[in-house]
């Protein structure tokens, strides 16, 4: 790392542009001007695809775009002291110090660490002080080489010793001051993606940089996570769980003091979370994580109420249903289209006797609608409808093992498992089937008893017993009792009652109006938080239930839901074109961005605007999505599909219905942004450039 930064990778004073993509690409020419980038174009692309995903500048008149790209092949750094200052989306104003991080597109370690590293040198006045006041090049990579400890080549650099601040502050008293740091852990997650798991772990890591605190954030998102080590857990001095889904093997944390939010608190308020983290570190009566020898008469967690700990535990549920329903509902969907409709009857009868050499013939089995009336695409038709129902059949069992691992963590997967299983197969005894409704209330039994079989005291010689027999059998054989002895029944019953009353909406089409603008609002009102996935939960639980049926209300639910899903992005972005001077420069750049994520059904595409602007947003979308969601259950539009937008209009029934909802709540929402904005316009422009 020695030569991470040069003096030919520095300019001052140097006039780059007036713009971030203009400087970017200024800036990445200097990078292979000095030889470091074998592709330049692909290095401004990059940096500018990242900078579409959020804004790089910091406060205090700084800015640090990065990538991980192809366009390198080792880790480099440019500098750049910019006349004029320029805008990177940094709340307090233009940047006039810069950095350009540049890591090969393998080099996620070594990205991190600099960025990491950067960051928290960044927030020392003396460092960004000294930058501005450094008058030669190789200045700037002595205090550079200071900051990220590469001593060796600060010892080359001819011109360290004139600058006085930051040797000052590498002296011992520096050293021991580093070694007497805070240290605090954190984990993110959201249900179903990476963008508030991410957003969440850099604006903790920003926070902490700026409170000059050490922090190693797992992300639990759907890109995978880097486990913390049981070192860094245990030198932890407290730790911060900013999550809307169960934290993954929580046990690790037991008897740390604990700060609890859900994913988007630390978004908007990562400074507040970190000193409160501080703070009950010193707190011997501070809330901690459950499991410790010293939380006698403190079983759940303390710093969580019970409400947050209802949503916590349904919403682990759901995330782990969604990819079921996700890969099941689109295989299912793919099957229609080369099978037609007609598939269910037939498919079973398809792969048993025939084959690739064996095709069927669809005119004898009544596959009217089979694509091209081919045997081939018969035959694809009836496999992927076989795959698809066979990833649905385990939607409920994820998502009542998935709750009982919530509430008590990897011995209560099995016995949730099995009372989904049970909520569903129990209609093959007799009784009715109780559903997700069942999955969900049988995953909170099963998790409840497991939980309290696993808090009993047992001897030594019993403890390795207990996770992989005594829970789960106990837990098993208990909840399967109450299931099948006391509540199957009514549950049944009640699900029996709820599946007549939504096919009653065909017969009165006003509830359907209004059940279609009831979920549009949910559906807009957090953009991927709870209210959004309870939503969207009701429409994939009936869209499983009804897969197989050709005109099912269950399929009208699904549309409106997408429907209703897609709008406050694409809204969002239309009202950047229509009246740019109404929105800032990034989030012009993120109107970019929003158009793909709304045709994709992607809602958290409306994040950055609602974030900014609430008051304004948020009303204005959610009364689009109303009226896309009445529109669709009005127009009778049918979704065999639970995701994927417009990539999917071959699984909708009354497409010109489905663009139609979609036009009209995306101008509803469009003008009502643009009026409410309106009547508190100033120019952006001349504010944030």
């Amino acid at each position: 790392m020695s030569d991470l930064i040069t003096p030919g990778l520095v300019r001052l004073a140097a006039p780059l542009g007036t713009t971030k993509h203009d400087v970017i690409g200024a800036l990445a020419h200097v990078v292979g001007e000095a030889g470091r980038a074998h592709d330049v174009d692909q290095l401004v692309r990059d940096t500018l695809a990242r900078e579409e995903t959020s804004a790089t500048g910091l406060p205090g008149g700084i800015a640090i775009p990065h990538c991980r790209t192809e366009g390198v092949t080792e880790p480099t750094l440019a500098f750049a002291r910019l006349e004029p200052p320029v805008d990177f989306g940094a709340k307090d104003g233009p940047a006039d110090l810069m950095f350009l991080i540049a890591a090969p597109a393998g080099g996620d370690a070594d990205h991190l660490q600099i960025l990491t590293q950067l960051a928290r040198a960044l927030v020392k006045p003396a460092f960004t002080d000294a930058l501005r006041a450094a008058e030669t090049p190789d200045e700037v990579v002595a205090l550079v080489h200071q900051e990220l400890g590469i001593t060796a080549a600060a010892a080359t650099a001819p011109a360290a010793s004139p600058v006085p601040a930051p040797p000052a502050e590498s002296t011992a008293p520096e050293s021991t001051a580093h070694e007497a740091r805070r240290r605090l852990v954190a984990v993110t997650a959201c249900p179903t993606g990476i963008a508030h798991t991410y957003m969440a772990a850099e604006a903790l890591e920003a926070a902490a940089a700026r409170a000059r605190v050490d922090i190693s954030v797992e992300t639990q998102g759907s890109a995978g996570s880097h486990p913390l080590t049981h070192d860094q857990i245990a030198e932890a001095d407290a730790v911060v769980f900013a999550v809307d889904v169960g934290v993954r093997d929580r046990h690790r944390f037991a008897g740390k003091p604990v700060v609890s939010s859900g994913v988007k608190r630390p978004i908007d308020d990562a400074d507040a979370m970190i000193a409160e983290a501080l703070r009950y570190a010193d707190d011997p009566h501070a809330p901690r994580v459950e499991g410790s020898v010293d939380t006698a008469g403190h079983g759940e967690a303390a710093g969580e109420t019970w409400g947050g700990r209802v949503r916590r535990v349904l919403m682990t549920g759901v995330s782990y249903m969604i990819p079921f329903v996700a890969a099941g509902g689109l295989l299912i969907a793919l099957g229609f289209l080369f099978g037609g409709y007609e598939i269910t009857g037939p498919a079973g009868e398809i792969l048993a006797t025939n084959s690739l050499f064996n095709l069927p013939d669809p005119d004898a089995l009544g596959l009217d609608h089979a694509l091209l009336g081919s045997g081939f695409f018969a035959y694809l038709g009836a496999a992927l409808f076989g795959l698809g129902a066979t990833a649905f059949k385990f939607l409920v069992p994820a998502l009542a093992g998935y709750i009982a691992y919530a509430i008590a963590d990897r011995p209560g997967i099995a016995p949730g498992f099995a009372m989904g299983a049970l909520a569903i197969d129990l209609g093959g005894f007799g009784t009715p089937q109780s559903g997700f409704l069942g999955g969900i209330i049988g995953g909170v039994l099963a998790g409840l008893v497991a939980h309290w079989i696993a808090s009993r005291a047992v001897p030594s010689w019993a403890r390795g017993l207990m996770p992989v027999l005594v829970i789960p059998l106990g837990a098993t054989l208990v909840t399967g009792l109450v299931m099948v002895v006391l509540i199957g029944r009514p549950l049944g019953s009640l699900m029996d009652a709820l599946s007549d009353g939504l096919g009653s909406m065909n017969e009165t089409p006003g509830l359907a109006v209004v059940l279609g603008a009831i979920l549009g609002l949910m559906m807009a009102f957090d953009m991927g938080g709870p209210l959004n996935k309870v939503a969207y939960a009701f429409a994939t639980t009936g869209l499983a239930a009804a897969a197989t049926a050709t005109d099912a209300p269950e399929l009208k639910v699904m549309a409106a839901v997408m429907l209703a899903g897609m709008v406050p992005p694409i809204a969002l972005a239309l009202a950047t074109v229509v009246r740019p001077r109404l929105f800032t420069v990034p989030e012009r750049e993120n109107g970019k961005a929003a158009w793909l994520m709304g045709a994709s059904f992607i809602t958290e595409g409306a994040i950055p605007f609602a974030a900014a602007d609430p008051l304004r947003v948020i009303p204005s979308i959610m009364a689009g999505s109303a009226v896309t969601g009445a529109v669709a259950m009005s127009l009778d539009v049918t979704l065999r599909a639970p995701h994927g937008g417009i990539f999917v209009l071959f699984a909708v029934g009354n497409i010109i219905g489905f663009l139609v909802a979609l036009v009209a709540g995306t101008l509803v929402a469009t003008a009502a942004v643009v009026v409410l904005k309106q009547a508190s316009h100033r120019d952006t422009d001349l504010v944030t450039v």
